[in-house]
């Protein structure tokens, strides 16, 4: 029975003309376009300098902001007030003010000699727009770098002189970090929004009328609605694989069967709140509203896009209850740590005791009428 049953949601899916496209195109889309644009590192940070010293100093640190990669130069404004404007009409991010004096204090403190008074002290002044808190507080950290650079050069020889080992991703490569997480965001995506439109729209249009009146049990009848998308979800893990090899050179650094271990544990468990949603569902729109919202939250508090210890406490504790936070952990400790069984062991068991608690609910929360 569970056979025909199975053959009937796949007929379904074939002769959907919009299924099988985004099946295919959405996790080619996500993997080629997301890791480039899901970049982290902040850069393309305009400057605009402020040079009332100008000294040799002064020229040779404007041209280490003009050489820097992480920055775009806006050139230089007469006073601190016109250059405030640029950034109020959001023509320039960040301010650098040189005071007077600055190339002249910076040469007596390598000699070792005394500044005479308070008011010959050079300063510098960096006034970052925080209307987008991140770009700012960062572009003014590393311009904070360059300026104690050019200020003291012994200090960064210094800095340059000590090595740093990565034991993992050496080459600072963002997208290797980025591929197991949109590999989840797919994932998540994919096994609970189409399950959980699958009973729904089966009851707008009547055909799940037909069911309820055969013999057909109801764990007969999830299980043959969990099993095409947990198939789904392992195809679409093969294709976001094969993308990142072919692509970008990214590949497992541990066993690669983990990976589909955990992902089909991880589309057990989704495929099974969609079809959980659907079942307390009546309309399309209702499902869409309560699955976006449990997806949402799963995912904002999941240590995707920021570590979970940075929450407060009592956000913390609801990552105890969040498969996701479970799969993110143990998928990229074999993805980009290389990981074995026993270091995701942890995670494994409580994303299978997740899995198993909502399979079980969903059987138990379908009505069917005899």
């Amino acid at each position: 029975m569970i056979k025909y049953l199975i053959q009937k949601e796949f007929l379904q899916i074939r002769r959907n003309a919009f299924l099988p496209r985004l099946i295919i195109i959405f996790p080619i889309m996500i993997m080629c376009v997301m890791p480039w644009v899901m970049n982290q590192e902040v850069r393309n940070i305009r400057v605009s300098v402020v040079d009332h010293d100008h000294s040799s100093l002064s020229a040779r640190l404007v041209h280490s902001i003009e050489q820097s990669n992480y920055f775009r130069f806006r050139g230089m404004q007469p006073s601190y007030e016109l250059a405030r404007k640029e950034i109020e009409k959001s023509r320039t991010d960040i301010i650098l003010v040189i005071a007077k004096g600055y190339g002249k204090v910076a040469e007596m403190k390598a000699k070792g000699n005394a500044i005479p008074s308070e008011e010959d002290r050079g300063k510098i002044l960096i006034a970052a727009n925080a209307v987008n808190g991140v770009k700012g507080g960062i572009g003014a950290s590393y311009l904070s770098q360059i300026v104690m650079a050019s200020a003291n050069p012994d200090a960064a020889a210094l800095q340059t002189a000590v090595s740093t080992f990565y034991l993992y991703n050496k080459h600072l490569n963002y997208k290797l970090f980025m591929i197991p997480a949109l590999l989840a965001i797919v994932m998540m995506l994919m096994c609970s929004f189409l399950p959980a439109l699958n009973i729904v729209s089966e009851k707008e249009t009547g055909t799940i009328e037909q069911i309820n009146v055969t013999p057909v049990s109801k764990w007969s009848f999830i299980l043959a609605k969990l099993i095409p998308y947990w198939l789904m979800g392992l195809l679409v893990v093969t294709i976001c694989l094969l993308l990142a090899w072919a692509i970008y050179g990214i590949t497992c650094q541990g066993p690669i069967a983990l990976v589909y271990l955990l992902t089909m544990v991880l589309a057990l468990f989704f495929s099974s709140l969609g079809l959980l949603v659907s079942n307390y569902s009546e309309t399309l729109q209702q499902a869409i509203l309560v699955i976006w919202f449990f997806m949402v939250c799963l995912l904002l508090l999941s240590g995707l896009f920021t570590p979970t210890r940075s929450m407060p406490h009592w956000a913390y504790l609801t990552t105890y209850i969040n498969p996701m936070h479970y799969f993110i952990d143990a998928i990229r400790t074999v993805f980009v740590r290389g990981g074995n069984f026993a270091a995701i062991a942890h995670q494994v068991y409580a994303l299978c005791a997740f899995a198993i608690l909502m399979s079980f609910w969903a059987v138990v929360s379908y009505k069917k009428n005899s």
